[in-house]
């Protein structure tokens, strides 16, 4: 696996390792990306790049234009952290107490600033690059955020593509999917209120625990009843919270619901009959039901033109022994959905280490790092995307 764009970026690694390391000790979380952003700004604009700040809070674009070309691309990198405590007792590790980056964010970002660095001293193509370094990934749609702030209007691409690593596979495997690749992620609080009183006289109480516990089952059968058996979808009660005594009934118990589907249809679906079931359950038990749902991250799906261009620069770039045309959906989710909703491209993974090595560890967790030795490699993959894109 060498090639002599992988060779250029091998050759400066190391500079962006320790670029890597520091935004690594220096986490923040979504929206609070100051320090991140200012240095993506200083690197970019010492590069050429013209600069905007302060797209969705704290995300930026970076635009280089060369030659007469009229194809627009865009790169995407996120830039949050999150709130955990590292425990990897690295020299790197967090400097702030709860705040890491569990889930290589660092590790996108020194990737495509490798490969901004590249292409602006030595790449040779015609078109505009646009790099999106985007704020709060993690639950708090960053990328919604940076649209509502006229990113696809300010800064028009023809196609969209980001990169995530992922533990579990091995180390520099790319892996491409075409199609919806990962999960919607919808959120629900269920509200149950019935009659408190003494356990002792449940005759006079309305019980909102037996009727949670009614709905907590009931909802299993939405998946395996109310869905397609050949499509996925996910519904798990987080959280049920009731009473404090196990004598006294309480007047009120609260349910915390978490949707996942990888189609539209079964999204809206899941909505429409989770809704109705927890309805009919609360009234035949007596109980009042108010649910606050709120919808998440939409499905991610990958254009296929987008996908099988991007399929060509793996190839191209690591050889087909190291690239995997069509991997397995993710229920996973991931706001770069909703710049795919806006823009065709394709989301892709890079292997993080499996087996016994320590790229293994999960993300979200707090023994995770980044594996280093990705960063040429993904920094090769962008140079070779947008080389072979903006023609």
């Amino acid at each position: 696996m060498s090639t002599p764009l992988l060779k250029a970026l091998n050759a400066t690694a190391d500079e962006f390792i320790g670029l890597r390391r520091d935004i690594h000790r220096h986490p923040e979380l979504a929206f609070d990306e100051h320090r991140t952003s200012a240095l993506v700004a200083e690197k970019l604009q010492g590069w050429g790049y013209a600069v905007e700040r302060g797209l969705g809070g704290t995300g930026l674009v970076g635009q280089l234009v060369r030659g007469s070309g009229q194809r627009r691309l865009g790169l995407r990198a996120d830039m949050d952290a999150l709130p955990i405590h590292e425990a990897t007792g690295l020299p790197h590790a967090s400097c702030h107490d709860g705040v890491m980056h569990a889930c290589g964010h660092d590790g996108h970002t020194a990737m495509l600033l490798a490969a901004a660095q590249h292409l602006a001293q030595s790449g040779d193509f015609s078109g505009t690059l646009n790099l999106i370094f985007q704020p709060a990934e993690e639950g708090g749609g960053g990328a919604l955020r940076m649209m509502d702030d006229g990113l696809f209007d300010k800064y028009p691409c023809d196609a969209v593509f980001a990169m995530h690593n992922m533990p579990g596979l091995p180390q520099g495997q790319l892996v491409l999917r075409e199609g919806a690749t990962m999960a919607s992620s919808d959120y629900a609080t269920v509200t149950l209120t019935g009659v408190g009183g003494h356990g002792a006289m449940p005759h006079l109480a309305t019980d909102p625990i037996v009727a949670a516990a009614s709905i907590v089952m009931a909802l299993q059968t939405v998946v395996s009843r109310n869905v397609d058996p050949l499509q996925m979808a996910v519904v798990t009660v987080g959280a049920l919270h009731a009473g404090k005594a196990n004598n006294v009934i309480p007047q009120s118990a609260t349910l915390e619901l978490s949707v996942r589907a990888l189609d539209r249809a079964v999204r809206a679906r899941l909505e429409q009959r989770i809704k109705a079931l927890i309805a009919a359950q609360a009234d035949s038990l007596g109980v009042a039901a108010q649910i606050d749902w709120r919808p998440g991250y939409a499905v991610l799906v990958n254009t296929p033109e987008e996908t099988a261009f991007a399929s060509e620069v793996a190839l191209e770039l690591v050889g087909e022994a190291h690239v995997t045309l069509q991997g397995l959906a993710l229920s996973g989710s991931e706001d770069f959905a909703f710049m795919l909703e806006r823009v065709p491209g394709s989301y892709l993974f890079i292997g993080n280490g499996d087996g016994d090595s320590a790229g293994a560890c999960m993300v979200h967790n707090p023994g995770y790092d980044f594996n280093d030795a990705n960063l040429p490699i993904g920094a090769a993959y962008w140079a070779l995307l947008a080389q072979r894109f903006l023609v």
